[in-house]
């Protein structure tokens, strides 16, 4: 049976996540229940990157297997079933055993702050408005692109099998609007993202200093890292598989 990547894009805000859940609306069970109304049967689709509630993407992936002809000609029909706050930006053949997680090669995250108030960010943005120095945040980025066990920036009861990540960049950036802070990795762990950015904000107000925050890292221990970075500033921005994957169209 052929199998398809669906690409998706979507605001996060009034989603309960990524994963299908019972009784709660979220991404997957979307394209599903879009899918099936389209398709005519059930459908149920595999996910790549499982964003927690709140978390925005500009690219995410499932793969679904269907016997319905040309199905990457159907986006305009889907997007018209699916909800405004989600829409999807392609479909594409790929080979039969691809793997919408386990075939993904790495992923971006950026996480978006405002240091003043705007209501146009309010839902898309965290509202800091205190005085940061990204400079040495931007030491930070060196530290954590120096190492690979992120312990300390996960998330208990999780079910991975190490907290071994290998962070090819990451960086503080100051623009008209907005604070970014931009990684890339070949995996992430639950929750590691927004703890990377809480703990480096404590960083920037000189709550902490660079040599605490190695510490924090060295320690392996989570409860040392700030997970308070709010979901609203966390967008999904790319997720990297081989050409291989995909089929000519």
């Amino acid at each position: 049976m052929p199998r398809y990547f669906i690409e998706v894009a979507y605001k996060g805000t009034h989603f309960k996540g990524f994963q299908i859940q019972d009784h709660e609306r979220t991404i997957q069970g979307e394209l599903n229940r879009a899918l099936s109304i389209l398709l005519k049967t059930d459908i149920q689709t595999t996910t790549s990157s499982r964003t927690d509630a709140g978390v925005h993407a500009h690219q995410n992936f499932l793969h679904v297997d269907t016997d319905s002809n040309c199905l990457q000609e159907k986006a305009y029909n889907i997007n018209a079933i699916l909800p405004q706050d989600m829409v999807v930006t392609g479909i594409y053949p790929v080979q039969e055993n691809a793997h919408s997680r386990f075939d993904a090669t790495a992923r971006r995250y950026t996480y978006y702050l405002t240091r003043h108030k705007n209501p146009f960010l309010q839902e898309t943005a965290y509202y800091f408005p205190f005085t940061i120095d990204i400079d040495v945040m931007n030491e930070c980025c060196n530290v954590i692109l120096a190492n690979t066990d992120f312990t300390s920036f996960s998330k208990k009861h999780t079910d991975v099998s190490n907290f071994n990540c290998h962070i090819r960049y990451a960086q503080w950036e100051q623009h008209s609007d907005t604070v970014t802070f931009e990684v890339e990795s070949n995996r992430f762990l639950r929750g590691m993202v927004r703890a990377l950015v809480g703990t480096m904000l404590q960083v920037g107000r000189k709550k902490i200093n660079l040599d605490q925050f190695k510490e924090i890292i060295f320690s392996q221990n989570c409860s040392r890292a700030d997970f308070s970075a709010v979901a609203k500033g966390l967008f999904l921005q790319k997720v990297y598989y081989p050409e291989t994957v995909f089929l000519p169209i």
